[in-house]
């Protein structure tokens, strides 16, 4: 079954979590990975229920590197692990005012969608996806908070 979807230089990977309760079990939960070529430093996830679900957008280079390494120093940390059953996924630890959650990720589709990412916007060339102008002028004329 394709799991992906894309648009252009935009793709969605959709995939299951497992959320770690505090006892320890692990709950399935539906997630989606989104990256857009407009937005070359950042990646989307959103996980949760058909009742609720939450949205973290995080740099890009946390989801790259924490196939690999530990890595993350605010919000968001990110590191390769073995789950409860000796299998290899990627931990992604959110942490924020309301709490924290720990999500397991099946290593093989965080690993197939970074690819993706990567061959979308080259590591180290994101820049050259940016329209500066774009974003100078949206700042000039927000409204401000």
């Amino acid at each position: 079954m394709d799991t992906t979807r894309s648009t252009g230089t935009a793709f969605t990977q959709q995939l299951v979590v497992e959320l770690v309760h505090d006892d320890e079990m692990a709950i399935p939960l539906d997630a989606e990975l989104s990256f857009d070529a407009a937005d070359p430093f950042a990646v989307t996830a959103v996980f949760g229920t058909d009742l609720q679900s939450v949205r973290w957008t995080f740099a890009r280079d946390l989801l790259t590197d924490g196939l690999v390494e530990p890595t993350g120093d605010g919000d968001v940390h990110v590191w390769p692990c073995l789950d409860g059953e000796g299998l290899a996924v990627v931990a992604v630890e959110l942490c924020s005012e309301s709490g924290e959650a720990l999500l397991l990720l099946p290593i093989g589709d965080v690993a197939e969608f970074v690819e993706r990412m990567h061959a979308s916007v080259p590591r180290g060339e994101e820049s050259a996806h940016l329209d500066i102008d774009a974003l100078i002028s949206a700042i000039r004329t927000a409204e401000p908070a």
